[in-house]
């Protein structure tokens, strides 16, 4: 009998010990598609160009892991593809890394943003109904941007990117009770030296699995960002990237 009572007892704290460490820990991987319709200018001094852009869906995975030990941060991973091509004609005459492009040419221009977020954040609330996070962002954007005349050997005219901008990052779920569904809001903003950037997103999900082992969560929102460069590696640009996307999140 004393046995029997042990082994109980025992059992009950390994449980209860996992059940713990599921609502304690977390480790978050997610992937998201998002079709993203482009507009905007760049150049590389302060004239800028105005510039067509294509229809083009992007990708964006992303890890994070919570932790309960106090004052330590939770840490979020996060890369985005952010990339576009579209055909242009030069309404004015256009120098850009070097090269002169006359009025009248035709040009295909290429963007990529493609960037990583580092992001260490605080859980200031955290619920079944609502859950706050607040925290700072290191944005690593790392692309070019590039322009050539069509019909020609030329080679691309190029700058090249690469910089790290301190972000504020914040994110907010709201539960709704019995239903699966949550709805969530994410973004991230600087603002100075003439420069902006800020890339924010808000949408719906549905858990379609919960347990102890996994939850498994589906989402669909939408995501725009601004991207506002002031001599940032000798690049100007002001565009716009916004769209619908879908995503999963596996939460371990």
């Amino acid at each position: 009998m004393k046995k029997t009572v042990l082994w109980l007892s025992l059992s009950s704290v390994l449980f209860s010990g996992v059940a713990t460490a599921d609502t304690l820990l977390g480790l978050y991987l997610g992937a998201d598609g998002w079709r993203t319709s482009t507009t905007g200018r760049f150049a590389d001094t302060e004239q800028l160009q105005d510039f067509n852009f294509a229809d083009k869906t992007q990708s964006s995975f992303y890890l994070a892991f919570e932790h309960p030990v106090p004052l330590v941060p939770n840490i979020r991973i996060q890369r985005n593809d952010l990339t576009s091509s579209g055909a242009t004609q030069l309404d004015v005459n256009f120098s850009f890394a070097g090269e002169q492009f006359a009025q009248g040419s035709q040009i295909n221009n290429h963007i990529d943003f493609t960037s990583t977020d580092y992001v260490l954040y605080y859980e200031v609330l955290d619920n079944d109904l609502i859950s706050i996070d607040l925290g700072v962002s290191a944005k690593h954007l790392d692309g070019t941007v590039a322009i050539k005349e069509q019909g020609t050997s030329d080679v691309m005219a190029t700058e090249d990117i690469s910089t790290l901008l301190p972000m504020l990052y914040s994110s907010v779920h709201i539960g709704l009770p019995l239903t699966g569904l949550d709805l969530f809001a994410q973004g991230s903003f600087v603002s100075y030296d003439g420069s902006r950037l800020y890339d924010m997103q808000a949408g719906i999900a549905y858990t379609l699995i919960d347990n102890i082992a996994v939850d498994l969560r589906l989402k669909t929102g939408y995501r725009a960002v601004n991207l506002q460069l002031d001599n940032i590696d000798d690049v100007y640009a002001d565009l716009d990237f916004s769209g619908v996307f879908a995503g999963i999140e596996l939460h371990f």
